[in-house]
């Protein structure tokens, strides 16, 4: 018993092959863009009037940034470490303004009689 399914075996878009069907391809510029790995991307951009090719792009193998010129491509991004809260704090106060916190909060401790 043969199955009712007419269209088995095919897929969305399936059919001839040719431009006559699917309308004429857009003319392409292709440009090359090198990272600091020495990596090369050629992503490829319509020709059109006003074209605007991007000075940067994300290298697709490292993911570092990549330029048009392959002597002088861009640096990659630093990165920075994880800081803590203590990190963060420790670059807004010295110890002396830390020493005089502490000691006014364990005076207020002293005189509401929490700790002696």
């Amino acid at each position: 018993m043969a199955g009712g399914n007419a269209i088995r075996g095919s897929r969305v878009g399936a059919g001839p092959m040719g431009e006559a069907e699917r309308g004429e391809v857009a003319p392409r510029v292709h440009v090359s863009f090198w990272c600091s790995n020495g990596h090369e991307t050629r992503p490829s951009f319509s020709e059109e009037p006003g074209l605007a090719i991007p000075e940067q792009w994300d290298c697709p193998r490292c993911g570092f940034p990549a330029g048009r010129e392959q002597d002088n491509p861009p640096a990659p991004p630093k990165v920075e470490p994880y800081k803590t809260h203590l990190a963060y704090v420790k670059e807004r106060r010295s110890d002396a303004d830390g020493e005089a916190i502490l000691d006014e909060a364990l005076e207020s401790l002293r005189d509401r009689g929490l700790i002696q």
